[in-house]
């Protein structure tokens, strides 16, 4: 039922059922009729009042009969509210963690461009520094008439330098390209200001692609201690083999070397590769020339003691297994 139609409908039954209350008060009042033995005329307020009163509760449920909406409103209001809050509640639930997602997605695709376009840039040749890599590494010298703040700046200072070189080759004039943060420097003089013996790397954040104005670098902090002492023995293998040629000798020998760089690693060394000495190599093969048919054993030997932060310098020894 529309509207007008219901509204129509209420006038014209109000309107009926007062005439007809009104009639039925005269009525009773010139009849002198008496109800709950009150007088005549307070009779006749009383059906008028009762007349009223079904005037409102025939209007009311007639709405309510044809008004679906309002029936729920009226009977369910408190349950609607009930529920809308909770609704609200977890919308804004909903909300924040499809704000969370969607700042997870964003910083995913702000790494995967970034990893796009550092394959880019590795497949075309124009990385110099990779991340991770160390840019710098220096010696804090722990005596008490340096100052490590004047340390701390000549170190940050040849870093600069050396990362210039790499990154922009072309430009002379020193610029400012290599940028550390403050509070990490800071932290790292409060350390050092406590005593001990310690070592400085400092490493590049990102892929450094050739003429970039910035290198943004982390500097970290480690205990310089030694990492070999002289004449230890690093690594040692055995060559069984009674042809022993010269392919299966210079597979022997990188092996062990690559074994005792991973060794020297493993202890806490900073360096990328094992200094042999030069002659080392000539006087292996003169000694397995002159001792052919024999199985040989191979030692890494160092030929000083090392530090972290120090070049291991190693010889190559040979000697022939007796059987």
């Amino acid at each position: 039922m529309s509207g007008w139609l219901l509204i129509i409908f209420l006038l014209l039954l109000g309107g009926l059922i007062s005439s007809f209350g009104d009639l039925l008060g005269a009525k009773i009042g010139k009849a002198r009729f008496s109800i709950f033995k009150l007088r005549p005329r307070k009779t006749a307020t009383l059906i008028t009042i009762i007349t009223g009163s079904l005037i409102s509760a025939s209007s009311i449920s007639l709405i309510l009969l044809v008004n679906s909406q309002l029936r729920v409103g009226l009977f369910r209001l408190g349950d609607l509210q009930k529920k809308l809050q909770d609704s609200r509640k977890l919308l804004l639930s909903l909300k924040l963690e499809r704000e969370t997602l969607e700042d997870k997605i964003t910083k995913k695709e702000r790494e995967l461009t970034k990893l796009e376009r550092n394959v880019i840039a590795l497949r075309s040749g124009k990385v110099v520094i990779s991340s991770g890599q160390s840019i710098f590494i220096a010696e804090i010298d722990t005596d008490k008439k340096l100052k490590v703040d004047s340390q701390m700046q000549n170190i940050i200072k040849n870093a600069n330098r050396f990362t210039q070189e790499q990154v922009i080759p072309k430009v002379k004039e020193p610029r400012s390209i290599l940028l550390l943060r403050k509070n990490h420097i800071d932290e790292l003089k409060k350390t050092i200001k406590n005593g001990g013996d310690w070592v400085i790397n400092i490493k590049s954040v990102r892929n450094v692609l050739e003429g970039e104005n910035y290198v943004y670098a982390f500097p970290e902090l480690i205990e310089n201690k030694i990492i070999v002492l002289k004449d230890e023995i690093i690594s040692k293998t055995s060559l069984i083999n009674k042809e022993n040629n010269i392919k299966d000798i210079g597979n022997t020998i990188n092996l062990l070397l690559a074994s005792s760089l991973a060794e020297v690693k493993r202890r806490g060394s900073l360096i990328n590769e094992i200094k042999l000495k030069s002659d080392s190599v000539k006087k292996l093969k003169v000694f397995i020339e002159k001792n052919k048919g024999f199985d040989f054993e191979f030692e890494v030997v160092s030929l000083r003691e090392s530090k972290t932060a120090q070049p291991i310098i190693v010889e190559l020894k040979v000697s022939k297994l007796l059987s």
